[in-house]
């Protein structure tokens, strides 16, 4: 038990270390859409034309409601990809932590049974 005990410990080291390395997040999903404007004349009035874009979006949830804003495409949209795919190894990370500290409490806890 007590070996069991030290990996896990090892491993929680390990957790807290790729968390100090996982850089800039931030959450939200990326989309991309096609708009129409307001010109009648405008060719993505036209059929079959899929409208104006690709524009990319970014989506996030603030306080329970829907926010989204533009983002440029090049070095600006290759950073926000970045920053959500940090985002969900964040996650992940935290939660194999959660369960890392949840096993070393149950073994702390076998340790000291009398």
């Amino acid at each position: 038990m007590a070996d069991l005990l030290a990996r896990l410990v090892a491993r929680r080291q390990d957790l807290y270390a790729e968390l100090s390395r996982t850089g800039d997040f931030r959450r939200g999903t990326l989309t991309i859409v096609y708009r129409r404007c307001g010109k009648p004349s405008c060719r993505c009035r036209q059929p079959g034309q899929a409208g104006h874009g690709p524009q990319h979006l970014l989506t996030t949830r603030v306080a329970g409601r829907g926010r989204s804003r533009s983002v440029h495409p090049g070095a600006e949209l290759r950073r926000v990809s970045a920053q959500i795919d940090n985002h969900r190894r964040f996650r992940t990370l935290v939660r194999e932590l959660v369960e890392v500290n949840e096993r070393i409490c149950e073994a702390r806890l076998q340790l000291h049974r009398p």
